[in-house]
């Protein structure tokens, strides 16, 4: 396997990880996050739409390196 098709898969993954963790900021108030996300906030009802937003972007960001790096040369 090349280097290249490694790293696009890991970027791919990371892209993956990181809408899923968008995801979690989106659905679940601050109260209910797990203890290591930042942002977590004991009994509140609030959700981080603003830690999801930029979770999301940088996700995107990393497919777009995924593809990117995918393309023949």
């Amino acid at each position: 396997m090349s280097k290249w098709r490694i790293l696009t898969i890991l970027l791919a993954l990371v892209g993956a990880a990181f809408i899923a963790v968008a995801i979690i900021y989106w659905v679940e108030p601050a109260g209910s996050l797990p203890s290591f996300f930042p942002g977590h906030v004991a009994g509140a009802v609030y959700k981080h739409l603003k830690h999801g937003a930029v979770s999301a972007a940088v996700g995107i960001a990393f497919w777009v390196g995924a593809w990117f790096s995918s393309a023949k040369k």
